[in-house]
């Protein structure tokens, strides 16, 4: 039977940047800090830069997704972002909901480490998966050993990394996020970021915003992609 279901995810966050430089990351700098957006098929129902953004798509029977973004200046080059992720979910609601809701929290946060450490820095972005054997229950506590990082409160946000990894080369940066599903890495050249899918039944995923201006997407996807072949091997 299908748990075909609306729902609607809202966040309400400060960012280290003008709502002209958020509006400018949330539409053509989504690299930089999510994923690729470019080539999805939505339309912009409301487009009031830089206060005011929805962005919907729709589909058969009703479905649609749709992404608004309301932006108010603050002092100091600050922007309060109210954002709104609604649609449906056909199957697995309260499981999509978790999913997509943390991933929201995470996304956001990577968001305002772009802006307050490489706003409008070219990116070379690159998505990575681990093996089918990262679904397992200890997918995250694997990678987190093979970085030696034993648990999210061993190494919390603000503490140091410094770790040289086979395959991947050194690893020295600071760990700006940090809670049992979900890391990231930020380094002088580039932002790590990496997903504990397998809570929600998927393989473990890592993707590497690199700001370096010598990236290369190719080689660091095979570093990487070796790396989470030997955790999961």
């Amino acid at each position: 039977m299908s748990d075909k279901r609306d729902f609607e995810i809202v966040q309400d966050t400060e960012l280290p940047g003008t709502p002209e430089r958020v509006w400018e990351a949330v539409t053509n700098g989504t690299p930089a800090w999510m994923f690729p957006t470019d080539q999805w098929p939505d339309v912009k129902t409301v487009e009031e830069y830089p206060r005011h953004l929805v962005s919907r798509m729709d589909g058969p029977d009703g479905w649609f997704n749709q992404l608004e973004h309301v932006l108010e200046p603050l002092d100091g080059g600050r922007a309060r972002l109210h954002y709104v992720h609604s649609g449906i979910f056909a199957d697995n609601w309260d499981q999509q909901y978790d999913g997509a809701s943390r991933h929201t929290e995470f996304y956001l946060h990577t968001l305002g480490q772009y802006l307050r450490y490489f706003d409008g820095r070219p990116v070379v972005f690159t998505d990575i998966q681990a093996p089918a054997a990262s679904q397992a229950a200890d997918g995250v506590t694997r990678l987190r050993g093979a970085l030696g990082i034993d648990s999210a409160e061993s190494v919390g946000q603000g503490g140091a990394i410094d770790v040289e990894l086979d395959g991947v080369g050194r690893l020295s940066g600071e760990v700006d996020f940090a809670n049992e599903h979900f890391l990231g890495i930020r380094t002088a050249d580039a932002l790590y970021r990496f997903f504990g899918r397998n809570a929600w039944g998927a393989p473990v995923g890592m993707t590497v915003h690199d700001f370096s201006g010598a990236g290369d997407a190719e080689a660091t996807a095979k570093a990487w992609g070796g790396f989470l072949e030997r955790v999961y091997g």
